[in-house]
């Protein structure tokens, strides 16, 4: 008995003793593993990666911006059954553990003991976020053993609810698309608040393997996966039998919510990233007094910022739509390029097979077949459909009598009746580029914004990066000049050629008028004339003009600049223009009108950056003399419009560039037409008939949404001053502005009304501030 008693207390020692020794090594590990684990801050104050939306005026959406496609949503947001259907896919037990499933975790040890290799994970919900969010995604036993010990934590400083929340927001359902709300519009193109029992489920199924289960590539995988969750949901008593069976009968109906990015306006949504790029920059905030998480790239692509931009979109499509016409035009005056292909008649099926005529919408480009030369045209074949191109319609394609059987070429869908009969028209895609600047001369607000023919074919942004010689456009520059240098209009120059040293200007098919008035000179567009004009008053008055006027560039003190030498920006033109559109004053071009954070917060806001750059008087006169150009010159096609406009055409040597500035009181717009090699246009692609069309259709289009009006005339007397008296008396002021050194200076007569007392209370502080 004694014996037996000896072994059973030394069994009951050993067995204390290795309880001792594994609960050291246990604590030893925890120790070892928890020496630098990361803190909680990134969870606690969750800031995922978000979306920036970029809105236009009347708050559609022109585009999204970001690194990682997610949309932050909350737990309410999230129907129950979409959170009952991930929970019982990757944590059944998330509601009752304290962070880690112990049985899944040695469920999972002893399938990859037997495996010799980690193939399978224990992992709970906390666990997935803690590898997600605070620690790295490779597998091995000491970063589980980190991850156990921080998903226990994480218990303590949030809820069971916010934890689930942050991991619907954070995981990826591939196809782009980070968190539940993101993976809904992806899939389904509805809000995740709107989603089904069947489709929550298909999507529940999709974070183990994105790529594997994506219901547009792997309908039938993604779908098996689905009843999947299903049958889990029914296991766990979740669903009933009823919602079950008609979850797995609903027809799923895969397709995405229109994304706007890229499409209408890419153009200026990308002058836009530019510009934000640079206003985000922490040096430029911290100077406002902006404080901010993230700077530049980080904050624009990550931070979730909404952006309310100037663009009118109805105005965006009307001038992508004017200068696409315009181009194409354009391109058709210099012939046909020919066909793009040729196949040999074996080929023809394989060809046609790969086409759908259903499907095609009218304006859509497409390759045809041609099937047989007719005497009136041609009989070609797209897809399942056949049809005809009509000789009268090719007219400017002459060389198409040449087509043969085999040939393929280039047509637009004019007419589909949905049963797979097509209406076609031969097309040419341009290579002759363009762009287009419309904006409120008031204002300074960049209404639409076109950098080229087609944003996919070419990025190249030609209204804001290229710059071009503006030809005649740049006329009003010297003659602004001149009236302040004691010319009038009704001054004479004799219109004869002339030599400048080793520089002869001359005149657009050497023609000549002989003594003309400066009006007459400017309607007519006469190059001589302003070169002598330019030469009377000094080429370096034409120079500090066109820098109070807001051009850039070098602008050497040579003649040739009088007639549009220096190469300027579509957008830099326009701002030079508004000054004749407003009484003298010049006005920033403004894309931006604001930029919140996620939480509503601004952290900027523009306001009109206008300064005086000539007088009213000039301006005005410079104004009249741009009417009588629209009415009797150059500029005759706008006189369509029936508006009171002014005008100026421009082209360059061998028509490599041609343009066209028009405006009214109310719309600035301005149009650059040319290759982007420099290669000449062809003869007579002027301004007037390259360019002057393109503004004359964008602005048939836009007109009526203005009311009639006409230029005012200017103030009766007027002071320098008062432009400074008005910034101190336009209340309601409360835009920060987008670059702070400049002040806001507008005329007396925009200024509203206000009582003598304080009239009188400014004027004393603007004196004080001048004197």
């Amino acid at each position: 008995m004694g014996t037996k008693h000896y072994i059973i207390v030394a069994l009951f020692v050993l067995i204390a003793l290795l309880a001792c020794l594994a609960g050291a090594a246990g604590y030893g590990m925890y120790l070892w593993a928890a020496r630098d684990l990361p803190a909680f801050t990134q969870l606690t104050d969750y800031r995922p990666q978000l979306v920036t939306t970029v809105y236009a005026r009347d708050g559609q959406i022109l585009g999204y911006l970001a690194r990682e496609r997610r949309f932050l949503v909350s737990f309410d947001q999230i129907p129950e059954h979409a959170r009952q259907a991930f929970l019982a896919m990757e944590d059944h037990t998330f509601y009752e553990h304290e962070g880690v499933d112990i049985s899944a975790i040695i469920r999972a040890f002893f399938v990859n003991m037997q495996h010799g290799s980690i193939v399978q994970g224990g992992s709970t919900i906390n666990q997935q976020i803690i590898k997600r969010l605070l620690l790295t995604s490779r597998k091995n036993y000491e970063r589980k053993l980190k991850e156990a010990i921080l998903a226990y934590r994480l218990q303590s400083y949030l809820t069971k609810d916010e934890i689930l929340t942050i991991y619907l927001n954070e995981i990826f359902f591939g196809a782009g698309a980070y968190g539940i709300e993101a993976a809904a519009r992806t899939y389904f193109g509805k809000h995740a608040a709107d989603l089904s029992l069947a489709e929550a489920a298909l999507l529940a199924g999709l974070p183990k393997a994105p790529s594997t289960y994506n219901p547009f590539r792997h309908p039938e995988a993604a779908k098996e996966r689905q009843e999947t969750v299903l049958r889990l949901m029914l296991g766990l008593q979740w669903i009933t039998q009823e919602e079950y069976d008609a979850a797995v009968k609903q027809p799923l109906v895969y397709t995405s919510m229109p994304d706007p990015s890229w499409g209408l306006g890419a153009y200026y949504l990308e002058e836009v990233r530019r510009l934000l790029l640079e206003e985000l920059s922490q040096e430029k905030l911290n100077a406002r007094g902006m404080l901010l998480e993230k700077y530049g790239a980080d904050a624009l692509y990550e931070s979730g910022l909404s952006v309310n931009t100037s663009v009118d979109l109805f105005h965006q499509a009307a001038a992508e739509a004017a200068l696409r016409q315009g181009l194409e035009d354009s391109s058709k005056r210099r012939g046909w390029i020919g066909p793009v292909g040729h196949i040999e008649p074996a080929e023809f099926e394989p060809f046609l097979e790969t086409q759908s005529a259903r499907s095609a919408q009218v304006g859509e480009w497409t390759k045809v077949l041609v099937i047989k030369k007719l005497d009136h045209g041609l009989r070609v074949r797209m897809g399942s459909s056949g049809s005809e191109l009509n000789g009268k319609d090719m007219a400017w394609a002459p060389a198409w009598r040449r087509c043969t059987p085999g040939d393929v070429l280039m047509a637009r869908v004019t007419a589909n009746d949905g049963n797979g009969h097509l209406e076609l028209e031969l097309a040419q895609s341009p290579k002759v580029q363009g762009a287009v600047v419309s904006m409120q001369p008031r204002t300074g607000e960049v209404l639409a914004l076109v950098g080229g023919y087609d944003f996919t074919r070419s990025q190249f942004n030609r209204a804001t990066q290229a710059h071009r010689q503006p030809g005649s456009a740049f006329k009003p520059v010297v003659y602004s000049a001149a009236l302040d240098a004691g010319f009038k209009t009704t001054s004479v120059i004799d219109d004869a050629p002339v030599t400048f040293g080793t520089w002869s200007p001359g005149n657009y098919k050497d023609r000549y008028s002989g003594p003309i008035t400066l009006k007459t000179a400017l309607t007519k567009s006469k190059n001589v004339v302003t070169a002598k004009l330019a030469n009377a008053i000094g080429i370096k008055r034409v120079i500090r003009r066109a820098r109070a006027l807001g051009l850039e560039g070098e602008f050497p003190p040579y003649l040739p600049i009088s007639l549009g030498a220096q190469a300027i920006s579509p957008l830099n033109l326009c701002q030079a223009y508004t000054a004749f559109a407003d009484g003298g004053l010049t006005v920033a071009p403004r894309f931006i009108r604001s930029v919140q954070s996620s939480w509503g917060v601004d952290i900027l806001r523009t306001r009109a950056q206008r300064t005086r750059a000539i007088t009213p008087e000039n301006a005005y006169t410079v104004t009249t003399l741009l009417q009588n150009v629209v009415q009797e010159g150059t500029g005759r096609r706008a006189r369509a419009l029936d508006r009171p406009v002014a005008g100026k055409t421009g082209t360059t040597n061998e028509e490599r560039d041609a343009w066209f500035m028009g405006f009214a009181p109310y719309l600035l717009t301005g149009v650059y037409v040319g290759f982007d090699d420099l290669t000449p246009m062809g003869k007579g692609e002027t301004g007037s008939r390259a360019a002057l069309p393109v503004w004359l259709a964008y602005r048939q289009a836009v007109e009526q949404e203005y009311a009639w009006e006409d230029f005012p005339e200017p103030p009766a007397e007027y002071s320098p001053i008062e432009d400074l008296m008005v910034a101190s008396l336009t209340p309601g002021q409360d835009f920060l502005p987008l670059f702070p050194q400049q002040e806001r200076r507008e005329t007396a007569a925009q200024a509203p009304a206000q009582d003598e007392a304080a009239t009188a209370a400014a004027r004393e502080a603007v004196l004080k501030r001048i004197f």
